[in-house]
Order: C-alpha cells, then structure tokens, then sequence
C-alpha cells in the first residue's frame, strides 16, 4: 500500500467514525463530538472542570453530553433539569458511579457518599439523618459555640497564622461533634493526625486512575499494588473507627454518662436502623471527612470576602451592635434575629461552592428526558458552580457577591428554609450534614464579625494589597480555594479583645476539668 492509499485508508475510517458517531449519538443530548475511544478526555479540565462544564454549557444548553474514554457523563446545567431528574426522578438517578479504589478496595461499600442507592445505604442514610437533622443538631451548639470562640481568640492574636487556626477549628470541632473529643489543639495530635491521614488517602482514592481506565485493574496483584495497599488502609481505618465509636457505645450500653455526640445519638438509635457495628463507625468516620475541609474552605472565602467587601463587613457589624451589643459574645438565640449574618453564609456558599460540580450521581436504568435518552450507567453531574451563579435565578448580577439578594424587603430572609443556593446537593443525596455545617459557619462568622475588624494589609506606598478574586487554587484535585492571602485583624472596640479573653480561658478551664480517657 502506498503512503497515499494509507492516508486515504485513515482519513475514511475517521470519516466512518464520525458519521457512525453522529448516527449513534443522534437520541443522546448535544455535546462535544470527541475522538475515537478517548472521547472528550483531552477536551476538558481535570484540574478545573467547572470551567469545562461551563464552556460547554453556552456551547450545547442545559442538557450535554460528554463521551469520556466510553464512560457517558451528563451534565446539567439548570435547575428545572436538576429538579426534574435529582429530585423527582430521585429512584432512577441516586446512584454513585463505580469508584474502584475508593469504594470497593479502601472502603470495601460502607463509604456513605460512595454507596449505591441499596439497602445498605438507606439504613445510614436514616441513621445519619437523625443524629444530625433540624431537631438533633441543637444538641451540638456548645461545643461549636465553644470552638469558634477559640478560632476568634486565635486570629485575634495570631492573624498571621489564620490558615492554621481554620483548619484546626473545623477538624477540632467535627471530632468534637461526632466523638465528644474535647478541642484539639495541635496538629500534631494523633487522631488529628490518623483522621488527616484518611482524609488524604481516601480523597486520592477516589481520583485514581483505573477509575478512568478500569481494564488495567485486570492486571496481576504484583503489578496492581494499589488493591493489596488500599486494603491494608481499609484494615487499618476500620480498626480505628471501630474502637472509636465503641469506646462511646460501650458507655451507652454500661448507662454512663458521657456528652452529647453523634456516636451517642448513633449508640442510642443503632438497634433501631438494624446498623452492625462496623457501619455505624464507618458511617461516624465518614462524617468527619465529609465536613472538615468543606468547612474549612467556606471559612477561607468567608475571609475573602469580608476583605474584599469593607462595607458589607460594616454593615454586618452593625447589625452585631443592634442584637448581641458590646458586653457578650453572640449565641444561637441570636440566629434567627441576625438575617444579615445568615445572608452572608448563604451568598459565600453561593458564590464559593467548596466543591464546585458536586458528587456525581449515576443512572440505574435508561431514562427519556426532552426527546433525549440518557443511558443506563451515565454518571450525571450537577453544575452547581453554574447554578449558583445562574442569571435565570439571581438576577444580573449573580456574579457579584451580593448578601442582600437572600432578604426581603424587611430585612429578614426571603425564605429561612430554603438554602438560596445549591451547595449542599439535590434530592435523596443532599448533605445529610448540612444542618449542623449551618449551624457551626453562622456561629464562626458572628464570632469573628463581632470580635474584630478584617482589614488589608499595605504595601510600601500605602496601598491595600488585596487579594485576586479571579485566581483559586484546588486542594486535593476536588475543593477550591482562594489564592493565599493575608489581612490584619484588630480588636473592633476596647473591651472586644478582653471578652474574647475571659471566654477563652473559660473554655479552656472546663476543658481542663474534663475527665480523661483510658
């Protein structure tokens, strides 16, 4: 064959491809064509997907198609499409895709986010809901009170330092809520430490790259260490997790008394959601990873923002003023008079989604929507970076931080049971933690509001060096985070710092007071 009839050769089975490809894909919703087997892989951004996401949303619309490496990926870029599949559509689309490391080797399916929509998942899902719903998640208001008195002691004091002390609150105050762990102090803790460690390891799971190529996991064990390694952490996880949750059920079950915990609530109710141990420490274990870095993020953009936005921060404090005043700290019998403040949590979460396009959801059977098909076993993102910022649904100038956007006219919130965003998830997989993340983020930033002022720092000429709202950074390959950044914090009237003080070291004393374990 001559170099002509050979490049004739390629250029006609390319052409088949693409005519069999358009012929095949003529029911399936609009999208990128990709190439032949690697589909749209070197079209989009594993690094920032939701700027591919958005790019092909003002390509192809609300519904679209992707084609990764064979894997059908649907994305969904509006809510009447979120609402009309995630939620009710939930028994069809409330499955998870199939994450090899992460679910079957390192969590062996008792990964409550990860599991499939079966029986096992059910019965945690129940158990999660009551420990952490509207009416239990009262019960964890002092310790989240307490931690975020000392995360506004510490960046009152140590503002230099301020990535730190965020990051040891939020994982402080989850072991603190799910375990009944007093405040952890050091990263050098060693649950701190352990839970840190599975964080890491679980997070790599589930990026790795069989996922993406899953026949390479037919390869032999010596050649396929990630098998024998993943179930070496699972062995080693689950040995922790259980002797965790059990040190708190055997005292449940001797009719101790201990504090309020998610593990103590869980104790209480596990008989009742037929759970075995070892999902009810999974499920204790998986609560903490969840949380702690989405937590942790939102507290970053919450500081971006008050930087950015001195008047809004302002007008936050003066609500402060009218409502707690200057001689005690705020409370949750503050919350529902404090509907600025909340409005500030809903508009960072809004605009800052700490994980940009969700969890993907997974199809269990084909499905019909708008003439289109979407098959069986597409994985199925929500675009929730878009939604939140949707045109349709917050005005002009939804890419605008904007707090007043979620109140009424008379200064109170639109609707206080409804988010005003999209950051927790849809329908029969929405955060099932969502309630107590409210309600420690609300107390976080009425603390550090009420305590001091959030101000640039300056450079030689005496300008504020302020930092890029355009420029974010991922952690972990999953969250986003503001670039790095610094500001100075100053105590916002005389007596603030001494308060803060008093309240600190009276927390520290009761902690010290606490009995210690072993």
């Amino acid at each position: 064959m001559t170099p002509g009839s050979k490049v004739a050769s390629v250029a006609f089975l390319v052409t088949l491809y693409y005519l069999f490809s358009r012929r095949s894909r003529s029911r399936l919703p609009p999208g990128p064509l990709g190439l032949p087997i690697f589909g749209s892989v070197f079209q989009f951004d594993s690094v920032q997907p939701w700027l591919s996401f958005a790019k092909w949303k003002q390509l192809y619309g609300s519904l679209v198609y992707v084609n990764f490496a064979g894997q059908p990926v649907i994305i969904l870029n509006s809510k009447k499409a979120v609402e009309d599949l995630l939620v009710r559509r939930a028994s069809k689309y409330s499955d998870r895709g199939q994450f090899l490391v992460a679910s079957e080797y390192l969590t062996r399916h008792l990964h409550l986010v990860l599991l499939q929509r079966n029986e096992r998942w059910r019965k945690m899902r129940r158990a999660g809901e009551s420990a952490l719903g509207v009416r239990s998640s009262s019960h964890y208001h002092g310790m989240q009170t307490n931690e975020t008195v000392l995360l506004a002691y510490d960046i009152l004091n140590k503002p230099d330092n301020w990535t730190y002390h965020v990051q040891r609150s939020a994982a402080s105050a989850i072991l603190s809520l799910v375990y009944a762990i007093p405040s952890i102090q050091s990263p050098e803790d060693p649950t701190f430490a352990f839970m840190d460690d599975f964080l890491t390891r679980s997070t790599a799971a589930l990026l790795h790259v069989i996922d993406a190529f899953p026949i390479l996991d037919k390869l032999p064990g010596f050649i396929a260490r990630w098998r024998h390694n993943a179930g070496k952490d699972f062995q080693r996880f689950t040995g922790v997790f259980e002797e965790m949750y059990l040190r708190i059920k055997n005292k449940f079950v001797d009719g101790m008394e201990q504090r309020s915990s998610f593990c103590a609530i869980l104790a209480e109710t596990q008989d009742r959601h037929a759970m075995s141990d070892r999902e009810s420490a999974w499920l204790a274990g998986v609560l903490y990873a969840a949380g702690q870095e989405t937590t942790a993020s939102t507290i970053h953009w919450f500081l971006f923002s008050m930087l950015l936005y001195p008047e809004i921060q302002q007008r936050a404090q003066e609500e402060l003023d009218k409502v707690v005043g200057r001689s005690r700290l705020p409370s949750f019998n503050d919350l529902t008079h404090l509907p600025y403040i909340q409005a500030i949590l809903r508009e960072t979460l809004r605009l800052r989604p700490p994980l940009p396009v969700g969890v993907p959801h997974a199809v269990s059977e084909d499905d019909y929507y708008d003439g289109y098909l979407i098959p069986k076993g597409a994985i199925v993102f929500a675009n929730v970076r878009s939604l939140n910022r949707d045109t349709e649904i917050y005005g002009s100038n939804a890419e605008e931080f904007r707090p007043e956007r979620h109140l009424a006219e008379d200064g109170n919130l639109i609707d206080p049971k409804d988010d005003g965003h999209f950051t927790y998830g849809f329908g029969a997989r929405i955060c099932v933690g969502r309630h107590v993340a409210n309600n420690f983020l609300f107390i976080a930033l009425a603390n550090i509001l009420w305590a001091m002022r959030i101000e640039s720092l300056k450079d030689s000429a005496g300008n504020p060096i302020l930092p890029d709202p355009n420029v974010e950074v991922t952690t972990d390959g999953v969250l986003i985070r503001p670039a790095p950044f610094s500001f100075k914090a100053t105590a916002r009237f005389e007596d603030a710092d001494t308060l803060v003080q008093q309240a600190r070291d009276e927390i520290m004393r009761e902690l010290a007071a606490l009995p210690k374990e072993g």
